[in-house]
């Protein structure tokens, strides 16, 4: 997860209310969409795992990695990526994060690249944004990278699925901290084709 827990981040089973909406992926650039971007990690990352922390635990982490400047870095970071799926009401759904690989992966090769992140928002969950998001992602880090990564909370078995069914395997193992809380963490790394 190199700078986010569940950087596959939250991606447990949700209906929809109401009839699959339509969403617009995009590149965002803009350091204006870093409180938005706030935001919805902060809200996507309490919706999954909250109740898995101590307040003090929960609301350090929130501060030190969804904070409106740590979205500006990312965004500003011309190694890294930032899409975002937003509804046709202009309400942002889900976004990706991807860059250089900052995990803690033996011997990785000297390219390596990371899913930082992957969070959408639990009332859109089950509209394929997930695996959207991924593919854009994915497609985005092999242009660029010789190896591929990323990092999964060890008991959030719904994204390992969905990993794997992208051709990601389980090849190491860390604890990631959340405030003072160790969360046990996959690493994955994606076969090449």
């Amino acid at each position: 997860m190199s700078d986010a827990p569940m950087s596959a981040g939250p991606m447990s089973a949700g209906p929809l209310s109401t009839g699959t909406p339509l969403f617009h992926i995009e590149r965002r650039r803009d350091l204006d969409a870093a409180p938005v971007l706030s935001a919805l990690g902060a809200e996507s990352f309490c919706e999954t795992f909250g109740d898995l922390y101590r307040p003090e635990d929960l609301d350090a982490f929130l501060r030190e990695h969804h904070s409106p400047d740590c979205y500006r870095r990312l965004i500003a970071d011309p190694e890294r990526a930032v899409w975002t799926a937003t509804t046709q009401e202009g309400e942002t759904a889900a976004y990706a994060s991807a860059g250089p690989c900052g995990l803690p992966v033996e011997n990785p090769p000297p390219r390596s690249g990371e899913l930082l992140r992957l969070y959408v928002l639990g009332r859109f969950q089950g509209a394929a944004l997930g695996r959207r998001l991924l593919k854009t992602a994915l497609d985005w880090l092999e242009e660029r990278f010789d190896a591929v990564y990323l990092s999964v909370y060890a008991e959030n078995h719904g994204a390992q699925r969905l990993y794997a069914r992208h051709g990601f395997e389980k090849v190491g193992e860390y604890c990631f901290m959340v405030g003072e809380h160790a969360d046990p963490e996959y690493i994955m790394k994606r076969r090449r084709a």
